[in-house]
């Protein structure tokens, strides 16, 4: 009959094994050649998006601020739908609306969105254009509506 001290210790053992096959397991699926490559796709994706928005913010918003019905400073423009308890003094910022209880529609953040939306979209398809002027091997791939099935299909 096993005491306390072995049952702990075969317990450990057993549990140490484990631990050893789950981290060899872990390594096996990380250190794949797919997984490294969505891996660094993704980091390449979250740079790329920064630089966008940074171009959108930077270059882009200041000459749609230029418009006369967004004003200055487009991301911050609102409109308070129902005024918060100190609403008869106004509203400087959509963040003092929001502070004060006021229900607001941030208008200004979704233009915003819908630019570098479109932005990111654009710049895509730019490169999408060259990679495919270089490889000779288009990503964007151009479909046509088959006459019997009605069915987009690919031309490739």
């Amino acid at each position: 009959m096993a005491t306390g001290w072995e049952r702990a210790r075969n317990s450990w053992v057993a549990g140490s094994g484990r631990v050893k096959s789950a981290w060899t397991g872990f390594k096996e699926f990380i250190l794949r050649e797919s997984v490294l490559e969505v891996a660094v796709g993704l980091i390449i994706a979250n740079t790329f998006t920064r630089v966008v928005n940074s171009m959108v913010s930077d270059l882009i918003l200041p000459f749609v601020a230029l418009i006369p019905i967004f004003g200055r400073n487009l991301p911050n423009q609102f409109l308070v739908l129902r005024g918060g308890p100190n609403w008869d003094k106004g509203y400087n910022t959509l963040q003092q609306a929001q502070d004060d209880g006021a229900i607001t529609m941030a208008y200004g953040r979704f233009i915003d969105s819908i630019i570098n939306f479109f932005a990111i979209g654009f710049v895509l398809y730019i490169l999408a254009r060259i990679y495919g002027f270089v490889t000779s091997d288009s990503i964007i791939k151009h479909s046509y509506k088959c006459q019997y099935c009605r069915k987009e299909i690919s031309e490739k």
